[in-house]
């Protein structure tokens, strides 16, 4: 009957892994620029006496969903979006971060940065001079707009750091964030932006509402396996004592 009960007990605790992962991406549906997790399971065997009869769950990495988002137009002059494959650096102090949230936030210095951490560019973090206008480029190229209005002015300032990263190489910090297993990635020429525009999540709230009903009801059945097994144990303890 323990056979029954690691099945039982496995399968149950995986889809509880499940759940959480299927959770959180419908918790971040609206989340601009948020990329879907992805789950994986694999069997393994429990080490012991006897036959090699017992096998329990074990959770993996199932990687991150790098399928694009729908973009829409925002008008806003530092929202920006990438069109088809690509992520935006950023840096959190310690490494290289990615991200496809392109909604940049600049504070009185001039400095720019997505969800708290420093937006880079071909000079490191971008800090803007005082302007009265500001561009974004297709290629990311950052220009400006003096604050005289003098239009014969206008500089080109940095030019935001896009890569192209496969998705094997990707995974998520505790933050969120997109990190690769290299500490710097380099820059891809083929990354092409769509100004005062976001990318909405990859995540399908439909979807990940199926899952969810879909699980709660393999853990029911997976708690009334752990029942059975009980059962089928009291019975069996029942016939060996003779009564």
């Amino acid at each position: 009957m323990d056979r029954l009960i690691y099945t039982a007990v496995s399968g149950a605790n995986r889809s509880l892994n499940q759940q959480t992962i299927h959770a959180n991406n419908l918790a971040n549906a609206n989340t601009e620029g948020f990329r879907a997790d992805l789950e994986r399971a694999s069997s393994q065997s429990v080490d012991g006496y006897g036959y090699d009869s017992r096998y329990q769950v074990s959770s993996e990495n199932g990687g991150i969903n790098m399928a694009s988002g729908t973009l829409h137009e925002t008008g806003r002059d530092l929202d920006i979006a990438i069109r088809d494959k690509g992520l935006i650096a950023l840096d959190n102090g310690d490494r290289e971060v990615y991200t496809r949230n392109g909604h940049i936030q600049m504070d009185d210095m001039g400095n720019l940065s997505v969800d708290g951490f420093a937006l880079l560019g071909d000079n490191g973090p971008i800090q803007l001079p005082p302007f009265s206008e500001v561009a974004i480029g297709e290629d990311g190229i950052i220009s400006v707009i003096p604050e005289n209005g003098d239009v014969k002015a206008a500089m080109e300032v940095d030019r935001i750091k896009l890569v192209d990263i496969p998705a094997s190489r990707l995974s998520k910090d505790d933050a969120g964030q997109l990190v690769s297993t290299l500490p710097v990635e380099t820059r891809s020429e083929d990354v092409q932006l769509a100004s005062e525009h976001l990318e909405t999540s990859n995540v399908s709230a439909i979807n990940e509402m199926v899952a969810t009903v879909s699980l709660s009801r393999q853990f029911e059945a997976q708690i009334k396996m752990m029942k059975a097994a009980e059962n089928l144990a009291q019975a069996g303890n029942r016939l060996i004592r003779g009564s």
